[in-house]
């Protein structure tokens, strides 16, 4: 019983102490095994390590690649045209050794604030150097400068364990006060522009409008002449035919004439006429030796002689 209760506890200490000397590095990681801040082992590969419990602790950095955004800062081309850039980088811990070395215990935040430092730095430099101007900075060639700017932070940064990967420019952008003063000059050009595209318009359009004009005119009085033509061609037509049938047979004319007119002026229910006695309107309706029609004959119309 007296042998059995100090066994437990042996056997609990030596697992709790075996548990304690095991660590697992993953594939995302690099660790550093150190003894009294000493680095006494570096692990890089994945899986289990040991370590002297109590003795040695474990610092694990990440080995990914690894984002910065630096601060915007104002730089100054061979132009004197001024410019605030904002960039960024990406970057991994290629030697964990040194990083401690470099870092110490401030750890990743106080790499980044040096090597945000190291970039400001090498921005300023690439882009205010005399051979850049802002056109420069601002067309597809500033991918030539990013280059420069990369490897200039990376000889830098290596002296912090650090791989700069790759460095961008976000934005490029002139001054709050600059920037206003060239928006309101290209807001003032635009409308410059404009007011002389509506102008043009307007002339166009003016230029339209009197040659429509002028063409209605052209075309109506030709229209009209046209019509005036063909009218009097149709009216010297109408009489050649009346003057013929006048020609041929004259009491026929005249009979038809008459009952053309019968036709036109007794039209509707007032058949009631104001004519003079000695008219001969009706004289294809009276009969010759002045008698009345026939009863099966229907009525004439009545006539009323004006005195």
């Amino acid at each position: 019983m007296r042998r059995s209760a100090l066994i437990l506890p042996v056997v609990v200490l030596a697992i709790a102490t075996f548990l304690s000397s095991v660590f697992i590095v993953d594939e995302r990681e690099k660790a550093l095994v150190l003894q009294f801040g000493q680095i006494r082992a570096v692990k890089e590969e994945p899986g289990l390590a040991f370590k002297i419990p109590l003795i040695q602790e474990v610092v694990k950095y990440d080995r990914r690649i690894l984002s910065l955004d630096t601060d915007e800062i104002e730089v100054t081309p061979s132009d004197d045209r001024r410019l605030v850039v904002d960039a960024f980088a990406r970057y991994r811990i290629a030697d964990v050794v040194r990083f401690r070395q470099a870092v110490g215990v401030g750890g990743l935040r106080a790499a980044e604030d040096r090597l945000s430092s190291i970039l400001n730095a090498q921005i300023r430099e690439v882009l205010g150097s005399e051979s850049v101007t802002s056109d420069t900075i601002l067309s597809p060639g500033r991918r030539i400068l990013m280059n420069r700017i990369r490897d200039q932070a990376r000889d830098r940064a290596a002296a912090l364990g650090l791989e700069v990967v790759d460095v961008r420019l976000k934005t490029t952008n002139l001054p709050v006060q600059n920037l206003e003063a060239t928006f309101a000059r290209m807001r003032a050009e635009r409308e410059r522009e404009a007011a002389d595209e509506i102008a043009r318009g307007n002339e166009a359009a003016q230029r339209v409008r009197a040659q429509a004009d002028r063409t209605v005119v052209e075309l109506v009085s030709e229209a009209n002449r046209q019509a005036e033509i063909t009218r009097g061609e149709a009216d010297a037509e109408r009489n050649a035919i009346f003057a013929e049938a006048f020609g041929q047979d004259r009491d026929f004319f005249e009979f038809y004439r008459s009952l053309a007119a019968y036709g036109r002026a007794l039209q509707g229910s007032n058949t009631t006429l104001v004519i003079t006695p000695d008219s001969t309107f009706f004289d294809f309706l009276a009969d010759p030796a002045g008698r009345p029609p026939a009863a099966e004959s229907p009525s004439p119309p009545s006539v009323t002689a004006a005195p």
